[in-house]
């Protein structure tokens, strides 16, 4: 069975992903800050019969990142990294006249360094089977200029640049930076408390990912929605 991490995976778009992996027969490694949360998402990804290890943590800290690459190391293989866990940098978001800078070292530790101190610790798995892969989450705000997004963007499209230097560098590999898209998760609420419009519901945009696993284009930044269109 193949086997992937995924970061952030206890609600959202990590769970939505590891619960829909989990139905096709990967076998998991889960991580999250908050156990019991944690452990809700593990078990119903475990309903489909394949294994998942969940291990609460913080994706900042080198010992947890270490500790689940050895969980994934004991279910045999590694075949997919999904840095999903982010941090926004200031709940709710403001204006970068207001943005406290330790709120920005922040995001920039969970979004970008952490990302990259994972996928340094799993490069020796990856590369030891069929080729792996790794999928950062992006975001819109990456690529575009919106107001009181600009911490949380900047982290973003530091990620984007980290992803597209180790597709370079890496070319065994299938490394896909994705933009999912609006989606109505914690984060979002977080960010934008005050928000009346709906967002769609992370499981809407899974499918893309989804499509991206099987068809294993080249490495690059994918919007999942389109993802979704035919070709």
């Amino acid at each position: 069975m193949p086997v992937a991490i995924i970061t952030g995976a206890s609600k959202g778009l990590g769970r939505a992903l590891a619960v829909a992996l989990a139905g096709r027969g990967w076998d998991l490694v889960l991580d999250a800050r908050t156990a019991y949360v944690l452990e809700e998402a593990a078990a119903e990804a475990r309903a489909y019969g394949t294994r998942v290890v969940a291990l609460a943590g913080d994706v900042t800290d080198a010992a947890h990142r270490a500790e689940l690459v050895t969980a994934a190391a004991g279910l045999g293989a590694l075949d997919l990294v999904v840095s999903n866990a982010s941090a926004l940098g200031s709940e709710p978001l403001v204006r970068l006249d207001a943005l406290p800078l330790d709120g920005l070292r922040a995001a920039l530790e969970t979004n970008v360094v952490a990302a990259l101190g994972l996928v340094q610790r799993a490069l020796p798995l990856l590369r030891a089977g069929t080729p792996g892969a790794v999928v950062t989450v992006s975001s819109d705000a990456a690529a575009e200029a919106y107001g009181t997004w600009g911490g949380y963007g900047a982290s973003k499209a530091a990620l984007d640049q980290l992803a597209a230097v180790l597709a370079v560098e890496e070319p065994e590999l299938r490394v896909w930076a994705v933009d999912p898209g609006d989606m109505g998760t914690d984060l979002y609420t977080a960010a934008v408390p005050d928000d009346p419009d709906p967002r769609p519901d992370p499981e809407s945009v899974v499918p893309g990912f989804l499509r991206l696993l099987e068809r294993r284009p080249a490495s690059g930044r994918y919007a999942a929605p389109d993802l979704l269109e035919p070709k």
